[in-house]
């Protein structure tokens, strides 16, 4: 199977990025001229695109672009930004069913009753136990829950919701700090979850569990947070070496260098 080109895929998606520094002999390195006009080489996937380029100065100041590993992360990151997101939104739900049912309390439990009642023909033909039924006995206990108490579970609800849907935003544009966030909260909930897995075990506890634990270590290592494998000036480091502007740089400093040797 070939090796996925993200730089390319990208670029075919979104377009070259190309850039005209300043420095002359860099800028030699990422310009040509051909019978169509001017190209200049695109700052990601490498190729020339014909036309102006889309900015110019000192090479400090080029755009950051994105390039290799540094684009596969980001596609996962989007992934568990969309993730987080989603369990974000359907937290905020929740969290409003749980006000609007604390603020119905009574007329709703009369209604379960009433519904339960209707049932209750249809249970007996099928020699169903349905007043004491194990769902039936977990909904009426929510009908003894203080209205407080409802209330203060549905305020705990959205404020994790909000911060799920704060880091889902974050992931999603690549910020470092979203990353510091997105491995303390789940890392927060890992011991509920090994409890809710040691109570009641189930597929997508079981999965949901893995890929959070799975999702934690890659950020962690991947992105070399709290000072692992060289912590965040490694992290930059590794980012810099893989744009073009610093390769080209380096190989122009090559013949100087042997130059002076001589």
């Amino acid at each position: 199977m070939a090796k996925r080109d993200w730089n390319r895929r990208t670029c075919a998606k979104r377009g070259h990025t190309t850039y005209a520094p300043s420095e002359p002999e860099l800028r030699e390195r990422l310009h040509v001229a051909t019978a169509a006009g001017e190209a200049w080489r695109c700052l990601r996937c490498g190729d020339f695109a014909l036309g102006a380029p889309h900015g110019g100065g000192p090479a400090a100041e080029a755009p950051p672009v994105l390039r290799g590993k540094a684009l596969r992360d980001l596609f996962v990151l989007r992934l568990l930004a969309v993730e987080r997101g989603l369990r974000g939104v359907l937290g905020v739900l929740a969290a409003w069913a749980v006000w609007k049912f604390s603020n119905s309390q009574d007329a709703l439990h009369q209604l379960f009753d009433q519904d339960l009642t209707v049932f209750k023909p249809v249970a007996d033909h099928f020699h169903w136990d349905l007043e004491h039924a194990s769902v039936v006995d977990t909904i009426r206990k929510t009908f003894d829950y203080k209205h407080s108490t409802l209330v203060y579970v549905a305020g705990g609800v959205l404020a994790y919701s909000l911060i799920e849907a704060v880091e889902g935003v974050g992931l999603w544009l690549g910020r470092r700090w979203a990353e510091y966030l997105a491995v303390v909260a789940t890392a927060a909930f890992l011991p509920l979850e090994g409890y809710e897995l040691h109570e009641h075990a189930s597929a997508v506890k079981i999965a949901t569990t893995v890929v959070n634990v799975l999702a934690v270590l890659w950020i962690l290592l991947s992105k070399r947070l709290f000072g692992l494998r060289g912590g965040v000036e490694a992290f930059e480091a590794e980012r810099h070496s893989a744009s073009l502007l610093e390769v080209e740089q380096a190989a122009r400093a090559v013949p100087a260098a042997d130059q002076a040797a001589v």
